[in-house]
């Protein structure tokens, strides 16, 4: 569909010069100039895809504002300006004043959302499509390698109020705090420089709210947009707001490998269990194993063959004996 469309854009340049220069004789240079005009309306396009509607509506806001109040300030004083000085000043108050309107319209513009309007040229079309990022899921830093493999698109929304957070974390005097808030800030700055990604930070905040999660979930129902977070408290607020969660630790637990009661894996034992003469190990995802009448084998490296698994939110469960236990049961079952 975007091809289509780009193709009658230089289509219609095209027959535009053709008309437009056999008028005066000359079709074949009129139809150089059309090419020339299409392919520079495409380059153009291809510059703005990652420019929002509502930055482009607020530039166009604010220019027109500017040269607005150009023409109300010379109205009452062009009867004492010469004539010959008219224009002159005419130009200059309008270059000044529309400029500067349309530095603050592209600014302000950033934050406008217009819901049911379609970005044509970028393929966006909801605003269902709006994603916030919190804190966590930022400092985190898989939300990188999810949209760069394509999984993720659209547009990423940074509240002011989150990037303030990550912020004081990186200047903590505590050397792991900031180093997650330098992390969270790294990451931010290589998702702006993904193509099938925009990432923006807007300036919408709630001053009486206090919590930055509560601001969150005021904005997203605000704009009408999805969180992506890995705070389990922050999921669960969300929904019963009624917004939409995409959580990263849900979405790692759903990938993760699925494993049958009676498959068999190597575990390395570092630890007891909760219960009595458990051992607990952990898969190369971080899934905890719990092996039954493991205690004994602490420090070593054994077979274990699952007999169930517990998933709950916060993660996976996997519950094991070893291969040699399995196997007795098994056989004493089978007699």
């Amino acid at each position: 569909m975007l091809i289509f469309i780009r193709a009658i854009i230089f289509a219609a340049f095209l027959v535009a010069g053709i008309l437009i220069g056999r008028a005066d004789g000359a079709a074949i240079a009129g139809a150089i100039l059309g090419a020339v005009g299409g392919i520079c309306a495409l380059i153009l396009e291809r510059l703005l895809r990652k420019v929002s509607l509502g930055t482009v509506v607020g530039g166009l806001i604010g220019l027109g504002i500017g040269l607005l109040f150009a023409f109300l300030i010379l109205l009452p004083v062009e009867v004492v300006i010469p004539g010959v000085y008219k224009e002159l000043a005419f130009f200059i108050v309008s270059g000044i004043l529309g400029w500067g309107g349309l530095l603050i319209g592209l600014k302000k513009g950033q934050n406008l959302t217009i819901p049911g309007l379609f970005r044509i040229f970028r393929g966006e079309a909801q605003p269902e499509s709006i994603k916030l990022l919190d804190t966590s899921v930022v400092i985190d830093g898989r939300i990188a390698e999810i949209s760069d493999s394509g999984f993720l698109e659209g547009t990423f929304l940074v509240p002011q109020f989150i990037l303030q957070e990550l912020q004081h974390i990186a200047d903590s005097p505590d050397s792991l705090k900031r180093a997650r808030g330098r992390r969270g800030l790294d990451i931010l700055h290589r998702m702006q420089k993904m193509s099938q990604i925009d990432v923006r930070i807007v300036e919408e905040d709630f001053p009486k709210i206090k919590e930055v999660d509560s601001k969150l979930v005021a904005l997203a129902k605000a704009m009408n947009a999805k969180i992506i977070t890995n705070d389990f408290n922050l999921n669960k607020v969300a929904e019963l707001h009624g917004i939409s969660v995409l959580n990263i630790n849900e979405l790692a637990n759903v990938l993760k490998p699925v494993v049958l009661p009676g498959e068999t894996m190597n575990v390395f034992i570092i630890k007891e269990g909760k219960e009595s003469n458990q051992g607990i190990g952990y898969l190369d995802d971080g899934t905890m194993v719990v092996v039954d009448n493991g205690r004994k084998l602490i420090g070593k490296t054994v077979d274990v063959a699952v007999t169930s698994v517990l998933q709950t939110t916060a993660g996976r469960m996997i519950f094991t004996k070893t291969k040699e236990d399995y196997e007795h049961e098994e056989a004493r079952a089978a007699r």
